[in-house]
């Protein structure tokens, strides 16, 4: 039977010999961790005349922590791939479906959740046994020779050796690592009694909050891990003791916990956790595995599963591929993707456990969905189905009505009462006419207010012909385009009463004067241009135009243009206006140091470079009605080195609060134009929540926002207050309505406008009366 990976496409299904493909027949294994045994037993399966070494630094009865956790999907694939291995380990697995959530005093049970653990020991002893009885030749107390010199001798060299695989520093100019330190300490720990669920407990000390993560793995026995932030190991003086005198002291924090029981030590230390990614995996017939190739946290319970479905994936593409070369690429293409969502998901968590302090503070049951729903791979949806109660429970300490989802529960801002979470986010369209909305823009605008948001943001509208991005941005700066506005505000108002229609203001900055966007964009217009103005004299691209830094006159001038804009846009009918200070535009251009290199009293520190946006801020806010909110939208991180930072971007939200902004819009980058952000599902979202909680001041998070169910995670979570949908209403302009049908959702917080009431629920798209077999006959 072929090694088959679960959800991957192999040629070796439905009884079929394998193609006949170039194999390699002598292959070195560095490193007996579960992914290089099960790799070695795999391909030796495939073919038993091959020569397979597998060399082992460490004592075979040595190991590194205590339990393992494996999910149903890893178990599949080694059920398909080797069911000899899979009966073996079934007859040592410890099952539950529960977790235990421990915080202030409060005990909070999740269950429906599936797990399955068995000693890290017993696993490797089954896959030793495995190997052996297939012929590997295991060496372990053994150095295993070069990498170059194995490449040489053998014809695959599967580097399997770990977090700080030699083989990968050997071969670093073409692997091109990045590794990530990260702020936390822990240490692996286990007590000889079983847990009753999967545990997490939190105990705030004089030096900072310490958190434990325990499991069961054998029927006496459970994994113990203690992790802290360095700064409180260091202040609780965990750096002066031995590792003796740490499991004592740590058995002494979590007494209730372990019920006295003491912690007992394998020698480990403590240490903190390393992030690896590789930009390739192979090299010539040396190839990445495990941790060699990535991490993921712990705390999501991955890196045995990883490198136990990258042995899965590598022996099939062995198996399928008619040469070496092209079996590691495709190995390669398989895993990837797959490996960087769960290191996606795995970062999240991490973060959520390096700042607990910032979740702490919510109601217990919000706190336990929180801590579950923090790697966004359980969702509100999710959780519903595993665990009714507790979701249910934490909906109504939430507010929601009975039969409410979350993102439907109404929110106020100053005196506006938005009647849901949803924000159609600014979107530039890139299709006026010397600064004039047109019909394209009233059908936009009005297609999405029609459909069910409770707040539709235009795009960001300049505040002077200078101003604008493109030929083909609106403006706010003549009494045409004041009127045109006008058009589009009482047709919302008219027709679909209960959505708010606000306007973002900005100023293009360094990036103004460039082609449309499908056109090229941020590249210069080829002819026509205006002149750009900035904070400093800097250009965004080598090829922009670079701008005049602004002097202390044209400084009043722009302000002047702001408010000009204000007055026009209240006059206008604008539920809410935002301030654009993000994305490198010019106020963004005055917060960034990377963009801000003046010298006078609008540069230098943070508190200067936010002279001028404040400045700006307040001027708005005064000719602005008092009674109609004002955000902010910001870039939180300009991800890029020497930039805004996440502490940064806390404080300007705080100053901006202060001055009196309702809401912060946290967005990212788009600061500089050699950027490396890091993309993913709702990956801006936690610096909002950081905002939210540090900054004390609703957030409307932005980013990578696809689904209603994120909206209603983020919401209930308490990371954000309402959620900016930009693609998604694209797609759909009747978004946020299809989220309500969907969810079986009919009241005040998604309401269909009457012409179009018929639609509210989902069209059938097939026959479904045709009769069902009567009678089934086996074989």
């Amino acid at each position: 039977m072929t090694a088959v990976p679960p959800g991957a496409r192999h040629a070796t299904t439905n009884g079929h010999a394998p193609p006949k493909t170039s194999h390699p027949h002598r292959i070195a294994i560095l490193g007996g961790g579960p992914g290089g045994l099960c790799t070695a037993a795999l391909l030796k399966r495939l073919d038993p005349t091959r020569d397979i070494t597998v060399w082992e630094r460490n004592p075979e009865t040595e190991t590194f922590g205590f339990g393992v956790v494996l999910s149903d999907e890893t178990l599949g694939g080694i059920e398909h791939a080797d069911p000899q291995v899979h009966e073996a380990l079934e007859q040592h697995f410890v099952r539950w479906d529960t977790i235990d959530i421990v915080h202030r005093g409060t005990h909070q049970t999740s269950s429906g959740h599936r797990f399955a653990a068995l000693a890290r020991s017993r696993l490797l002893a089954v896959l030793h046994a495995r190997c052996r009885a297939l012929g590997v030749d295991l060496r372990f107390r053994a150095e295993a020779p070069p990498a170059a010199a194995l490449a040489r001798s053998h014809d695959l060299v599967v580097a399997a050796d770990g977090v700080h695989s030699a083989t990968r520093d050997t071969y670093a100019a073409t692997f091109r690592p990045r590794i990530t330190e990260h702020r936390c300490r822990y240490i692996w720990l286990a007590t000889d009694f079983p847990f009753d669920a999967f545990r997490f407990e939190f105990a705030e000390t004089e030096h900072g909050v310490m958190q434990l993560h325990g499991y069961p793995y054998a029927p006496d026995a459970s994994t113990v891990i203690v992790e802290m932030r360095d700064e409180v190991w260091r202040a609780a003086g965990f750096d002066g003791l031995d590792v003796a005198e740490s499991t004592a002291r740590c058995a002494g924090i979590f007494a209730n916990a372990l019920r006295g029981r003491p912690l007992r030590s394998d020698n480990s230390a403590w240490t903190t956790f390393r992030t690896v990614v590789n930009d390739r995996w192979s090299h010539g017939n040396t190839v990445l595995l495990g941790d060699a190739a990535h991490t993921a946290h712990f705390s999501i319970g991955s890196g045995t599963r990883l490198a136990v479905e990258d042995a899965l994936a590598l022996a099939a593409s062995l198996a399928e591929q008619p040469t070496t070369e092209r079996a590691l690429a495709a190995y390669e293409a398989e895993r990837r993707p797959v490996v960087a969502s769960v290191q996606r998901a795995a970062r999240a968590s991490l973060e959520w456990f390096e700042s607990p302090a910032r979740h702490l503070g919510r109601p217990p049951r919000q706190f336990a969905f929180d801590l579950l729903t923090r790697s966004r791979r359980v969702t509100h949806a999710n959780l519903r189905l595993r665990d009714p109660r507790l979701t249910e429970s934490v909906e109504r300490e939430f507010g929601c009505p009975p039969g409410t989802p979350p993102m439907f529960t109404p929110f106020r801002l100053r005196g506006l009462t938005l009647r849901n979470r949803v924000v159609v986010s600014p979107m530039d369209m890139y299709s006026a006419a010397d600064g004039v909305p047109g019909d394209f823009h009233l059908v936009h605008l009005g297609a999405r207010a029609l459909g069910g948001a409770a707040l539709v943001m235009t795009e960001m509208v300049c505040v002077s012909p200078e101003g604008r991005i493109t030929p083909g941005c609106t403006g706010l700066y003549t009494a045409r385009q004041t009127e045109a506005w006008r058009r589009i505000t009482d047709f919302v108002h008219a027709h679909a009463p209960g959505t708010a229609l606000g306007v973002q203001l900005g100023h293009s900055g360094r990036k103004g004067s460039t082609r449309l966007m499908w056109e090229g964009m941020d590249e210069p217009l080829p002819e026509g241009n205006w002149p750009l103005v900035a904070a400093s004299a800097l250009p965004y691209t080598p090829h922009s135009q670079i701008p005049r830094a602004l002097s202390r006159a044209q400084l009043t001038d722009i302000r002047e243009q702001f408010t000009a804009a204000a007055s026009r846009a209240a006059r206008a009918g604008f539920d809410l206006l935002e301030l654009h200070c993000a994305h490198g535009y010019l106020l963004s251009g005055f917060l960034s140091p990377l963009t801000n290199h003046r010298t006078d009293a609008y540069g230098g520190t943070l508190a200067k470079r936010l002279r001028f946006p404040l400045e700006v801020f307040d001027a708005v806010r005064e000719v602005w009605p008092e009674e109609r909110p004002m955000t902010v939208r910001v870039s939180a991180t300009d991800w890029a080195e020497g930039g805004t930072s996440a502490d940064d971007a806390v404080e300007i939200a705080r100053a901006f609060a202060a001055h009196g902004a309702d809401a912060i819009d946290v967005s990212t980058g788009q600061v500089t134009a050699d950027e490396r952000p890091e993309s993913g599902r709702s990956y801006q979202t936690p610096y909002a929540e950081r905002i939210r909680h540090e900054a004390r001041v609703p957030v409307i998070a932005v980013g990578a926002i696809s689904s209603w169910d994120d909206v209603n995670s983020l919401v209930l979570a308490g990371r954000a207050d309402l959620c900016a949908l930009a693609r998604p209403h694209l797609y759909d302009p009747h978004w946020t309505l299809h989220a309500a049908a969907e969810q079986g959702y009919d009241g005040p917080g998604a309401v269909w406008p009457l012409p179009y009431r018929a639609g509210s629920r989902r069209p059938p798209t097939g026959r479904t009366d045709a009769p069902r077999p009567r009678l089934t006959l086996g074989r």
